[in-house]
């Protein structure tokens, strides 16, 4: 055992007590309310990073602030890793579905619960501190490190790419660790292989000029709310195949991975029970993890249109609204994907007596790891030393758009080494961290410096 990884153990109970300090900011960067405290997380994070050892400060943007720490002691001949992680989490609605009050962190069974706990503030945090027991048991790190924290990854981080470029000089380094996804199983480590890409729509149909009574006009306009249902109800056959042309023409056969991905450790049910549906469907002809992994999808996110509140209410609707997004997967563009899709749409929809509008909204790249090399070699022999066992790679089937930019801005390769656990409630209530991966991803992260310095 290394003198690092002696200084963690020692101080595990005061980082956790830290962490839970991060998680009762609520730096939820979608909602202008909680600006104050988008800033006060920000602050808070530098500070925590001074005291590691970090040069540390606070780069305005036209959104929410960025982080940036760096340690550039290892000198020139040393290579340089830049760590990525973001420190707004997502709104923590609808409260009442918490078991304990979102901000107040709580653990229960071995996990901590709260927003933000592993999306992304514990992921973030556990490198954090990985630094500092480096640094405060070493006297120095075996690399240079650029550490950068943004505070808009849940609303499209829109502003970073811009600091990248602007930064590029200042940021270049030769590898990039991302601790924002998840293992396959509790206690397997995983290398993240893949990532889908993101096109996301609002579609609005608008018909008449307010809403009407539906008898007295039922049937003599045409109502938004069924045109809109006829509109969503085309994007898919009865197999759950996507109808719209051109759609699959850049996918890549699912049987190029097929045997790779059957040797995940994975069972259908616990996916199942981890989402509480009474089976499990998709796309005709494919396996789970491959509909996950290698395959895209068309996905309606929200609908709202009518009356939907208690009783009843015999209303024609004057408008009716959708969100759609399509996870796509390397070698699918999304600029081209969102032309398909408007074509698909405007073409079926009716061509008067409403009026269909389609919204572009995000768009993200999909990204394939380019697996092998020093960088994969390290973190497999790291991430094994800390959990006691082989790696495994695997795909992920959200989005994390900046990856593709960190490697096209910054042209170095990207590590996507996660500590989630399946079920983990991301985006939903009652997130948590398992409390053992994040004690091992801090031994994993301090390893894996140490290990590519060699």
């Amino acid at each position: 055992m290394s003198r690092a990884d002696t200084y963690i153990d020692e101080n595990m109970s005061r980082f956790r007590e830290e962490l839970f300090d991060f998680l009762r900011i609520p730096s939820v960067s979608a909602n202008s309310e909680n600006r104050p405290d988008m800033q006060r997380a920000a602050e808070w994070l530098v500070q925590r990073m001074r005291e590691a050892g970090l040069q540390a400060a606070i780069h305005p943007t036209a959104g929410h602030p960025i982080v940036l720490g760096e340690w550039r002691g290892a000198g020139a001949g040393a290579p340089t890793v830049l760590i990525y992680g973001h420190y707004d989490v997502q709104p923590a609605e609808p409260l009442e579905l918490w078991s304990s009050p979102p901000y107040e962190p709580e653990i229960r069974d071995g996990r901590i619960y709260a927003r933000g706990s592993v999306d992304d503030k514990g992921q973030l945090y556990l490198h954090v501190k990985a630094l500092e027991s480096l640094l405060k048991a070493e006297g120095r790190l075996p690399v240079n490190v650029v550490l950068v924290a943004e505070g808009e990854e849940e609303i499209g981080s829109d502003n970073l790419v811009p600091f990248l470029e602007k930064m590029r000089d200042q940021l270049a380094c030769d590898y990039v660790i991302v601790s924002d996804t998840t293992m396959v199983a509790p206690g397997v480590p995983t290398i993240g292989a893949s990532l889908r890409g993101l096109a996301y729509f609002q579609i609005d149909v608008q018909g008449p000029a307010k809403d009407l009574h539906s008898g007295s006009y039922g049937g003599a306009v045409l109502n938004p709310a069924t045109v809109l249902c006829r509109i969503v109800a085309s994007f898919h056959d009865l197999d759950w195949h996507a109808t719209i042309p051109g759609f699959y023409d850049k996918v890549r056969p699912a049987t190029e991975v097929r045997d790779q991905i059957a040797q995940v450790p994975f069972e259908d049910e616990t996916l199942r029970e981890e989402t509480g549906s009474p089976t499990l469907g998709g796309e005709a002809g494919y396996s789970t993890l491959e509909r996950l992994w290698v395959r895209p999808t068309v996905e309606v996110n929200g609908l709202l249109s009518g009356f939907t509140g208690e009783g009843s209410k015999t209303v024609l609707p004057a408008h009716a609204m959708a969100k759609v997004s399509c996870r796509l997967v390397p070698d699918q563009d999304p600029v081209l994907v969102a032309k398909l899709f408007m074509e698909h749409i405007h073409r079926v929809a009716p061509k008067e007596g409403v009026t269909v509008t389609i919204t572009p909204m995000h768009t993200g790249q999909a990204w394939r790891a380019r697996l092998g090399g020093k960088l994969y070699e390290a973190a497999a022999r790291s991430l094994e030393a800390a959990f006691g066992r082989k790696v495994v790679y695997a795909g992920e089937g959200g989005s994390i758009p900046i990856v593709s930019d960190f490697e096209r801005v910054l042209g170095a390769p990207v590590l996507l080494m996660g500590f989630g656990l399946p079920g983990e409630n991301a985006h939903a209530p009652d997130e948590w961290l398992d409390v053992d991966t994040f004690e091992r991803g801090m031994h994993a992260a301090a390893n894996l410096l140490a290990q590519l310095s060699a």
